[in-house]
């Protein structure tokens, strides 16, 4: 059968997933009567909650007697790691860009990365149905965008569909047709993309994703470059060098259809397939025949920009609601973790006890700890910090990021002020349509951490902000952290109403009464810039005289949620996110005062 091999890139919240959706509808992957999931390919249970995709997929359809293999990526920067690899597979790229929003960061790192390996992309305009679409000059952009990036003459003479996947149509015009469906789209994919180029010589597949699975063990997907593979067949894995990794056979290969995947008794040159059967076969190695010496190239990987420390969670609630609390678990874990994806480096500390991760950004180390969490792991995590470098002359270099803030007219001037704090440098203003500006800044990645729920507060939740790994710079200087310090908690017990009422001028609590409390646990957000211990469990004096004031019920403000990602962007240098399956508290690194004294004295010395 004919192949096509194509990867949808676009940012996130564009509509890759469910444009993935319409072309299965399309091409007869499910029955008339079967039952299925809005945004089918997003399978993992975070994935379904907060409505991104974080692990890329592939499938495939069946269209006009050619298989069209299709790979939907992640839209978010963070997620990065996988969207540059996946480039490898494929021989064309549909670009999809949101009518009203515009080409943004992330399309633009993926488009760079699709360009310079020579893919011919189909700019496909979604979304043309929104009332604030403004087509025209989003194509106009995405051509800048496409110039801006060094493409070549054939890659800027890139064809144009229009059409909103949530509607199931595409069309050659924004008015339509509406009536072929996705067809149109699908047509030309088979009229611009070229069959897969095959190499000559034996069996040779590049490692691209990779995932356990119960019962084949280790599962990696790639696309076949030379030769074909049968089940059963005496292979070997190279990795980037040459050195041979393990030698033995094939259990099973999987081919993609539709939604399913199914056991094939052959692949062939320029097909995406899944093979199990080898224990140590990683991302970016080649799995390939006997007689092959010279492995296929694989995509660079860019650096790790952010770090955390995860810890043993040593509390005294330690162990209340996790069943997975040791070093050895943990470890094994995360080192799990590090093989499957290449954009996180998992290293032991110094001292053994804790572990160093570094990853592109904080969503995906959130993205991390929240999936632990769920598997029953109790873990304390240090505050992000940024991962320097050092050039040839020994100054020290800071990651930069691009940053993309949309937001209307009226909050702009204290979003400027606020990022100007953060020592970052605007590079443009200019209208977005609707009263709305985008304003362009470079600033540093530390300066970024914890921004976002500041933005949102400060735009009353209308802010829109993008941001993508920039370069490595001169370090930019001391940035002011949080301005406020924190109420914590002199004694162990559960917090009570009456007391936490009493307290209610220092600052707004974070607990609620009831809850389990420890000393040295943070318990509110001090109105003033220094830390104060108070006590939660202090009771009302009973007396044998009531009165209707004595007697008068206890209203509590609401306190502040702490989400994961609010309570890792919250901490400072000396305090630690505590995360159990049922809760995320905040805690001092010391719980003893006098231990934090000691601490503090020691690093006044060191200075």
């Amino acid at each position: 059968m004919k192949l096509r091999n194509i990867a949808i890139i676009a940012h996130v919240d564009h509509g890759k997933t469910t444009l993935v959706d319409r072309l299965l509808q399309q091409s007869g992957a499910f029955r008339e009567n079967q039952r299925v999931a809005e945004r089918v390919m997003d399978s993992n249970d975070l994935e379904k909650e907060r409505g991104i995709t974080i692990l890329a997929k592939a499938t495939s359809v069946d269209w006009r007697d050619v298989r069209v293999n299709i790979v939907d990526t992640p839209g978010h920067a963070d997620f990065g790691g996988e969207v540059e690899r996946i480039l490898s597979m494929v021989d064309s790229a549909i670009v999809l860009v949101d009518a009203a929003e515009g080409p943004m960061p992330q399309t633009k790192f993926v488009v760079g990365k699709a360009l310079k390996i020579g893919l011919k992309p189909i700019v496909c305009i979604n979304k043309v149905d929104k009332p604030d679409a403004r087509i025209t000059e989003v194509v106009n952009e995405v051509f800048d965008l496409f110039a801006a990036l060094d493409a070549t003459d054939e890659q800027l003479d890139f064809p144009i569909i229009y059409g909103s996947a949530k509607q199931g149509w595409m069309a050659d015009s924004p008015e339509g047709p509406q009536d072929q469906g996705m067809g149109p789209l699908l047509d030309l994919v088979l009229k611009h993309v070229h069959e897969p180029r095959i190499e000559e010589g034996s069996f040779r597949l590049l490692g691209t994703l990779l995932e356990a699975n119960p019962y084949l063990g280790r599962i990696v997907t790639g696309r076949v470059f030379a030769g074909s593979v049968k089940p059963n067949q005496q292979v070997k894995v190279l990795d980037r060098k040459g050195n041979i990794v393990e030698q033995g056979r094939v259990s099973k290969i999987l081919a993609f259809r539709g939604i399913e995947r199914q056991p094939i008794e052959e692949a062939e040159a320029g097909d995406i397939v899944a093979i199990a059967g080898l224990s140590k076969f990683n991302v970016a190695d080649t799995l390939c025949a006997m007689d092959v010496v010279e492995p296929l190239q694989a995509q660079p990987i860019d650096p790790p920009t952010l770090s955390m420390t995860f810890m043993v969670n040593d509390s005294p609630l330690a162990g209340t609601e996790g069943d997975k609390v040791t070093s050895r678990m943990i470890r094994a874990r995360l080192f799990k973790e590090a093989e499957g994806n290449v954009a996180l480096r998992v290293e032991d500390s110094p001292t053994g006890e804790a572990f160093i991760v570094s990853g592109r950004g904080e969503l995906q180390l959130g993205i991390l700890i929240e999936t632990m969490r769920r598997e029953g792991f109790e873990l304390s995590i240090s505050r992000p910090r940024v991962v320097f470098q050092k050039d040839e002359n020994g100054e020290t270099l800071e990651p930069i990021e691009e940053v993309v803030i949309d937001v209307d007219e009226e909050h702009s001037g204290v979003v400027v002020q606020k990022m100007a704090e953060r020592k970052a440098d605007m590079l443009e203003m200019r209208p977005s349509g609707g009263d709305r500006l985008r304003l362009v800044f470079h600033a540093p990645t530390r300066g970024l951490i914890g921004y976002q729920g500041e933005l949102l507060t400060d735009t009353r939740g209308t802010a829109i902000m993008n941001r993508l790994f920039h370069e490595y710079a001169p370090y930019k200087g001391e940035i002011q952290g949080r301005r406020n310090g924190v109420l914590i908690s002199n004694d162990s017990g559960e917090a009570v109403a009456y007391a936490m009422w009493k307290l209610e001028d220092r600052g707004p609590m974070m607990i609620e009464p009831g809850w389990k409390v420890y000393r040295g646990m943070i318990v509110g957000e001090h109105t003033r810039d220094n830390d104060l211990e108070i006590n939660v469990l202090k009771g009302k004096q009973l007396t044998n005289i009531r009165t209707q004031s004595k007697d008068e019920a206890v209203r509590l403000t609401p306190p502040i949620r702490m989400t994961l990602e609010k309570a890792l962007a919250y901490i400072e240098d000396d305090e630690r996110v505590e995360v159990t399956p049922k809760s995320i508290r905040l805690r001092k690194t010391y719980l003893d005062p006098n231990d934090r004294k000691r601490a503090e004295r020691s690093k006044e010395g060191a200075v």
